[in-house]
């Protein structure tokens, strides 16, 4: 009874682009309509991130299965509450466990904006369904996709459990460590009170419910493994804990039943204490990850808080009511007073206001909104009152769309988890086949009692190779990072993105609304001939009133600004890369590049061509305009370069990244803003076409290339980059044609973004690391390959912590990228 192999008689053992008619860049579609007869954008095109979804799709986790997506990231239907964050395809509308690896579903993030959940796994991504169990691969807790939105209460029922058994566990096995270890404290001993046999059926009676109660759930996960044929770290645990606990329980039921080679003193050796302190050290990991796991949602909730409640309603008599969010269809009037969130995206109809819009842009510098301006919901109303009708509802929102873009993404698998999940596939038979190997050797070679030695070296291998920590080592760094992304504006599509991000050589931007203010402005009118400048800026305005171009813009409000009269004009028309044209009183208005101008014979004098070219190299954007078959003069627009770009290309040459900038606008213009920047590369007057082009031939040349546009007439390019990126608020094509989406359009985020995609790579391979050495050091210690030099063999307690310990490491390892600075 008093004598453990491997405890107390070896104490050794115990220690997007409009199409441009000025000599400028293309623009991108978020800042414009399309072009009364301008021919369609190219839209439908994905992004290499997109296209690549599913190329690490095989969705093996550190569960031994194989079970094949067929080359789909299988995704979280939304469809319900909860679901396992590990298996894919368990979801549930009630928490639980995941039927495949046991773990506890987990609240989907999104559910508040989609109304639906989802259970899946933490281990098994592809295990869904649409309420809570275990994973049937693993056996561990189904969870639930996130957390709960603030209509509802949210549900900590695994960690209060986990917890109320770890302390149950923990009080009873006290006793079964005293009785089994009284010798080793210096003047105490039960033995003269106690007979070895009464000893052994005091630690039967305090270990089973400890083994059996709190630690029941880890036999039936194990159970399930077995008959799901999906072996992993439960399997381990089961037959570990439950070798120790069926051997000591029949020790003491039937000792006559051992042989002498299992005893000592006399004794058959008892595992009680061992079989209940491994219950509770797993227990008290899987809570501890269960809390740190649940840390990962905060990113969400902090998304979700953003959203109003409730909205001022108008009726059809001119009363105002007060409902919910849910409540709300599109088309309803609403008022929004000053001080309140704006309830959800639409358009001003009455009044006007300055809006914070700081969650979505990161600008601090609240934005006028007038009649006919777009709102964005969640943000906040400074100091008018206005009515605005609401334009998108649910899951169309803004802020529901960027929640669920982080749900999806944080629940994606990286390719480098290929590697992960390759060593676990076949990770648990091998231990299994470890444990027997150091079990057949020590019962034939170890020294008396052999069989002893054989069975407390077999269960210290199968607990201490527990492959949880293999299997969490990247998705919970990859739910980290994206999380934090989001509350920094940098919206993450999949993990793939982050992985390809990490490598980037090279980043090709344009410049308008990147690299300059995207807010151009007319700075100076060179009239030709007897024609004045106001009658240039009338004439010009009143064909560039047809246009959403933001040139065009700039010049229809410089004519507004001087009081002038913007006529209509007949027979508008619009022609790719060159120009627009329109009659007005009966003449023929061209207004658009110098070729345009040039190509129907128009002459433009020298003089004016110098000029021109002196306010380009200035980076000013220069735009002609005649009338018939004369010249009227010329345009000079400059759009002012952002404060933060400068900074931005320094922190990417920091990072060992070329810039590119690719623009529509001329190769003087393009080149003024590159010197003044430090641009690497400058390719002007270049089409969409040409962007693709110029992403190819980088790539050609074995460089790594991030393209950022906007996701319209750029989606050629970013599909052929390695990883696109979607500049600003975007549109639905911008999103979905972009690994990356950063809501604030200018080259901070990118910086932000590359930064982050470093920081998550470095952080899963520091995980992997963890994991992976861990389990090649602890199972030949466990195997006891030290003993015949050192004397020391492992205690199947100290494996059993040693495993805890790994999980929780490689999780409070991830969490450290909350911390991350951009």
């Amino acid at each position: 009874m008093k004598h453990h192999p491997g405890s107390r008689s070896h104490p050794k053992a115990d220690s997007n682009h409009h199409h441009c008619h000025h000599d400028h860049e293309p623009v991108s579609e978020k800042q414009q309509h399309q072009e009364t007869g301008s021919h369609g954008h190219e839209q439908g095109a994905s992004s290499q991130d997109s296209k690549a979804v599913g190329s690490s799709s095989e969705n093996h986790s550190c569960c031994h299965h194989h079970e094949h997506t067929h080359g789909e990231d299988v995704k979280p239907s939304a469809s319900a509450k909860y679901y396992c964050p590990m298996c894919s395809g368990v979801e549930s509308d009630k928490p639980g466990d995941c039927p495949k690896c046991g773990m506890s579903l987990e609240r989907n993030p999104s559910y508040k904006a989609r109304k639906k959940t989802i259970w899946t796994c933490p281990m098994h991504p592809e295990v869904q369904q649409d309420h809570p169990g275990e994973c049937p691969k693993c056996g561990m807790d189904l969870e639930p996709m996130g957390i709960p939105g603030d209509d509802e209460e949210e549900d900590d029922s695994e960690i209060r459990d986990l917890k109320r058994k770890t302390v149950w566990a923990a009080i009873l096995t006290l006793p079964v460590l005293l009785l089994a270890f009284d010798s080793m404290i210096p003047g105490f001993s039960f033995e003269s009170v106690l007979s070895p046999r009464i000893q052994g059926w005091l630690e039967l009676a305090f270990a089973s419910p400890v083994i059996l109660w709190a630690g029941g759930m880890f036999f039936a996960r194990g159970w399930r493994s077995l008959v799901n044929r999906s072996l992993n770290m439960f399997t381990l645990i089961m037959l570990g804990v439950g070798a120790a606990y069926l051997y000591s329980v029949t020790a003491v039921l039937a000792p006559q039943l051992f042989p002498d080679s299992f005893r000592m003193h006399g004794e058959v050796a008892l595992y009680f204490e061992a079989g209940a302190v491994i219950t509770v050290l797993i227990l008290f990991g899987q809570w501890l990850e269960a809390r740190a796991r649940r840390q990962t949602g905060k990113a969400i909730q902090s998304l979700l808080d953003l959203a109003a409640k409730t909205a001022h309603r108008l009726k059809e008599d001119g009363d105002e009511e007060e409902v919910e969010i849910d409540r709300i269809q599109k088309g309803d009037h609403l008022r929004v007073r000053p001080g309140e969130k704006i309830p959800l995206d639409g358009s001003i109809l009455e009044g006007k206001s300055s809006i914070d819009e700081s969650m979505i842009t990161g600008e601090p510098v609240p934005v006028e909104k007038t009649v006919g301006d777009k709102v964005i919901g969640a943000t906040v109303n400074q100091t008018g009152s206005f009515v605005m009708e609401a334009e998108a509802v649910g899951e169309e929102t803004m802020l529901s769309r960027i929640v669920g873009m982080v749900a999806d993404a944080q629940r994606s698998r990286a390719p480098i988890q290929k590697l992960a999940d390759l060593v676990a596939g076949y990770f648990v038979p091998a231990v299994v086949l470890v444990a027997l190997v150091a079990f057949g050797i020590w019962a034939l070679f170890g020294p008396s009692p052999a069989m002893a030695y054989a069975i407390v070296v077999a269960v210290s291998v199968l607990i201490i190779a527990c492959p949880c920590a293999l299997g969490l080592a990247t998705p919970m760094s990859i739910m980290v990072g994206v999380g934090k992304g989001a509350q920094n504006g940098i919206l993450v599509k999949n993990a793939e993105a982050i992985e390809r991000a990490e490598k980037v050589t090279h980043l090709i931007t344009d410049k308008t609304g990147t690299l300059t203010e995207g807010k151009p402005t007319v700075v100076e009118l060179l009239a030709h001939g007897d024609v004045s400048g106001n009658e240039l800026l009338r004439l010009a305005a009143a064909v560039e009133s047809q246009s959403e171009h933001p040139l065009a813009r700039s010049v229809v409000e410089k004519a507004k600004s001087k009081s002038l009269d913007i006529s209509k004009v007949d027979d508008f028309e619009s022609t790719t890369g060159g120009g627009v044209q329109a009659r007005l009183e009966g003449d023929l208005i061209r207004v658009g590049k110098r070729a345009f101008i040039e190509a129907e014979g128009i002459e433009i004098p020298q003089s004016l061509v110098e000029k021109a070219e002196q306010l380009q190299s200035k980076a000013n954007t220069i735009i002609w305009a005649a009338k018939g078959g004369s010249l009227l003069g010329l345009i000079a627009i400059a759009d002012p370069i952002k404060k933060s770009s400068k900074e931005a290309i320094e922190s990417l040459h920091k990072l060992g990244i070329s810039v590119v900038m690719c623009t529509g606008d001329n190769p003087r213009t393009a080149k003024a803003v590159a010197s003044e920047l430090g641009i690497d590369t400058v390719h002007a007057e270049v089409s969409p076409e040409d962007k693709q082009r110029i992403v190819t031939e980088l790539q050609a040349k074995g460089y790594r290339v991030a393209m950022a546009g906007d996701g319209i007439n750029d989606a050629p390019a970013l599909a052929a980059a390695d990883v696109g990126i979607a500049m600003g608020t975007g549109t639905d094509v911008a999103i979905e044609s972009a690994g990356l989406t950063l809501v604030k359009g200018d080259l901070r985020g990118i910086v932000g973004g590359l930064r982050l995609s470093r920081a998550v790579m470095r952080n899963i391979r520091q995980n992997l690391f963890f994991a992976f050495v861990y389990n090649a050091v602890g199972v030949p210690v466990a195997a006891g390959i030290l003993y015949p030099i050192f004397g020391v063999l492992l205690s199947p307690m100290i494996a059993g912590a040693a495993m805890a310990l790994s999980s929780v490491s490689v999780v409070s390892n991830a969490l450290r990228l909350r911390r991350v600075s951009f």
